[in-house]
């Protein structure tokens, strides 16, 4: 096998395995989304497959979770994150990829409670009712906060992804991504 073949076996791999997590039980909304959006943009030599593999474990999970009906906002989230790691985390320091993961997660809020709002007959459409939504989507739940859940989702998936790839990468040299 290439190089090049490993490191995109071995990152489809992880990428595969990572989202098969949102199918065990865990806390609500802690979940690898936003960390798989992020790695497969800093990762994937061809940038175009740190989407397209990423999206596909995206569609796997969802085909045996369940589809629903806000599943446009969540993948619009996903690709804007997957743009933001293309931006931000082209050199990843662990600086780099924490702020990523704080940005992917307020995103995701904005652009999933925005959803909720829009033509809801829950919400007035106007702007109290979208900040309405908004703090709704801050409240506690079940003793847990949806946001800080994202939150930590992403912190802890992304320091994973990154860091065991990381490890991986300082032992096995065939998976340093070519010099250019």
């Amino acid at each position: 096998m290439k190089p090049l073949q490993i490191r995109l076996t071995t990152l489809t791999s992880i990428v595969l395995a990572t989202a098969l997590f949102r199918l065990i039980p865990h806390w609500p909304n802690f979940t690898p989304i936003a960390a798989l959006a992020l790695f497969g943009a800093a990762t994937f030599e061809r940038k175009w497959l740190g989407l397209a593999i990423p999206l596909a474990a995206m569609l796997l999970s969802d085909a045996l979770i369940g589809f629903h009906g806000s599943m446009g906002a969540v993948y619009t989230s996903f690709a804007l994150t997957w743009l933001l790691g293309l931006w931000a985390l082209n050199k990843p320091t662990a600086a780099r990829i924490a702020g990523a993961s704080v940005a992917s997660s307020i995103l995701f809020f904005l652009i999933t409670n925005f959803a909720v709002w829009y033509g809801s007959s829950f919400y007035p459409q106007t702007l109290p009712g979208l900040m309405g939504c908004y703090a709704a989507g801050l409240a506690f739940y079940n003793g847990t906060s949806f946001f800080l859940n994202g939150l930590l989702g992403d912190l802890f998936f992304s320091a994973v992804l990154f860091g065991g790839y990381y490890v991986l990468q300082q032992r096995f040299f065939v998976l340093r991504p070519a010099r250019r």
